[in-house]
């Protein structure tokens, strides 16, 4: 039987993770034809289709998704024996890839970052801003910084604490209006909320009033726009109360009413438990978020 070439494996679960061929392309800093000839490779390896093509892009057949988890195993344990084989200098410095929420990453995580780098300069860091769950066990990232907890198996998981939600208004905006003392008069204000992506709208309310796009006057997916037109004064919006709070521009709305709590998490792989390099940062944001998260408890 003809042994197939490892990489062929890894445009593979790519593709798998950006839904297209020129996404995995420039993922892997190659070709689109490139790519599209690996999976070709593969697909007579395993003599069946690998992928469907679908008006969201590339789809995995069964097939593939029966043959993922094993591609992960593959890639995770290549991972883990590049770390352990660099030498003892090379781990004195080297990149760390950290992924986070936009508005984590933007508002939370450059200070905690800046003052890890006045201590570790040798040490690179990679920080990837996105709302979707990065994939820890396919290397994506070393260390992800979730809102949600973390369910897959073979991570190090650490709680930092609450991450609360709360409603906000600029002190611009309060200006020539009154803060709301109810939810029927936070009905009545400019509202700051989602444009089209639906499972955050559901479930969305306040008060007993399910909100619609329609309810708001200023609608952005981004939560880093939301909060930018929040701070410009255009109306009263949702934002995590780690960030708002030591916003002095900022007021908060029904405090004792209107809280959202979420569990902010630490994670990454299992595999890199023992490496100095990732442990060093991943310690860092333990101590630095926890003072932010107010001190959750370690699971």
């Amino acid at each position: 039987m003809r042994h197939i070439n490892w990489s062929y494996w890894r445009t593979f679960l790519a593709v798998i993770e950006t839904g297209s061929l020129s996404s995995a392309a420039k993922v892997l800093q190659t070709t689109q034809p490139t790519v599209g000839r690996h999976i070709d490779e593969l697909e007579a390896h395993v003599g069946g289709a690998l992928f469907s093509r679908s008006q969201k892009g590339l789809l995995p057949t069964p097939l593939a998704s029966s043959l993922r988890a094993t591609a992960e195993d593959m890639s995770a344990a290549a991972y883990a024996l590049e770390r352990r084989t660099k030498a003892p200098s090379e781990l004195a410095g080297g990149t760390v890839r950290i992924t986070a929420s936009e508005i984590v990453g933007v508002e939370i995580l450059p200070a905690v970052l800046a003052s890890f780098r006045a201590v570790h300069p040798e040490i690179r860091i990679e920080l990837v801003l996105s709302n979707e769950q990065s994939d820890l066990l396919s290397r994506n990232a070393d260390i992800a910084v979730r809102m949600t907890p973390p369910v897959q198996e073979r991570l190090v998981r650490t709680k930092l604490g609450s991450a609360t939600l709360g409603l906000y208004g600029a002190a611009a905006y309060f200006e020539t209006r009154e803060v709301p003392k109810t939810a029927n008069q936070v009905l009545q204000h400019e509202l700051i909320g989602i444009d089209r992506d639906e499972h955050r709208l559901a479930g969305l309310t306040i008060g007993d009033k399910s909100l619609r796009a329609e309810d708001f006057s200023f609608c952005c997916d981004s939560d880093i726009g939301q909060l930018a037109a929040l701070r410009a004064g255009m109306g009263i919006g949702v934002v995590q109360c780690a960030i708002a709070d030591v916003d002095p521009h900022l007021v908060r709305v029904l405090p004792r009413r209107v809280a959202i709590d979420m569990s902010a998490w630490l994670a990454m792989h299992e595999d890199l438990r023992n490496d100095p390099l990732v442990d060093t940062v991943f310690q860092h944001l333990k101590s630095q978020l926890r003072a932010v998260y107010r001190y959750g408890v370690e699971r």
